[in-house]
Order: structure tokens, then sequence, then C-alpha cells
């Protein structure tokens, strides 16, 4: 398999830890990747990435940031998976708000109904084994309310985790515990 370049939308959230995670993922899989960090377009276009990490954080101000027009990076993004709707993408927690809810004018890219902050305050934040075992680690978490798309991950029998074709959605912060397999479920979407 040739090197996967995956990038990381630098808006806000656990993006390093992000790095980290998907680094022992390309060792237990033995790919060869490179990380683009994603602050403007420019860096977008210039990147010729293979796969997309949409990091947790608050929207709002991701939608600020992202938006600027220093940055422009959000509807780059957008216009970027609606391009090329197979493309790998790992959103998370906020991520996945912004797949639900672009706010753009164009079609969602996950086919969900998503309430922001539905489990309550940041001093709600908890963690909880997801029913297949994964560790979850939920801060100020999403809620999916209604889904069209395949579920590939739930907690107590809810929906915390959708797939659609190869865009992941997960409420939860996969990058805050040390199982990767969700950032080697992306990586093997490249193969």
């Amino acid at each position: 398999m040739p090197m996967v370049v995956v990038g990381i939308a630098m808006l806000q959230g656990a993006r390093h830890a992000h790095i980290d995670a998907l680094h022992r993922a390309s060792e237990e899989l033995g790919v060869q990747i490179e990380m683009v960090e994603l602050r403007t377009v420019e860096d977008l276009s210039s990147a010729g990435i293979d796969a997309l990490i949409l990091p947790g954080g608050e929207t709002t101000v991701m939608r600020l940031r992202g938006n600027d027009t220093a940055s422009q990076l959000l509807p780059a993004l957008f216009e970027w998976m609606r391009a090329n709707p197979e493309a790998p993408v790992l959103a998370t927690c906020a991520g996945a708000i912004l797949l639900s809810d672009p706010q753009d004018g164009g079609a969602p890219l996950i086919d969900a109904d998503i309430d922001r902050n539905a489990y309550g305050r940041q001093s709600d934040s908890f963690q909880a084994e997801l029913d297949d075992g994964f560790p979850g680690v939920f801060i100020r978490a999403p809620r999916y309310l209604e889904h069209r798309d395949e579920v590939i991950s739930t907690r107590d029998g809810e929906v915390v985790g959708l797939r659609k074709m190869n865009r992941i959605a997960l409420t939860f912060h996969p990058e805050l515990s040390n199982d990767s397999k969700f950032h080697r479920m992306l990586l093997e979407a490249c193969a």
C-alpha cells in the first residue's frame, strides 16, 4: 500500500490526540502515513489528501474559524467531501455535528439528525464502555435523534457511531482512548 496522506482540520479540539492515535493505527497496520495540518483553503488545495479527520471541539467556534476570510477551510472541506463522496473521513463529536448539519446550503454529509450537547454540560461528560467494548469518552456529546446510515457503534443500544460509505461520524472521542480501532478503519478505507 502506498503512503496515505491524511489531512486533519486544525480548527479546534483534540487534534494532537488524533495525530497520536493515527500514528498508532499506522504502526498496527504497517501503513505509512503523512499527516497534513489543514488551517486554510490553500493547505487543503495543495495537500492532495487521501483521507480527512474532523476533530471535536465547539461547533460555533469551528464554524467561525473555518469560515473566516483568512481561512475558508470549512467550505473547502465540505466541497472536497461532496466532490469525493467515497473519500475516507473520520468525524468525532463536533465533527459529527458538522457532517450532519453543515449549514452551508448543501446537503448533509451524513444522513442523520443530531442534537448538540444532548448529554448536558462539560461537567456532565463521562466515560462509558460501548456495546462492542470500546472505551467511549463523551464530552458535551451530541446525540443522534434519527439516522438513515449504517450503525457502526452503540452504547446501551443507543446509536453513537454511523458510517456512510467511508465517512465515519462518532458522537464520542476515540482519540482519547488507547484503542485505535476507528483510526485503523480510516486507514483501511484508503486501501
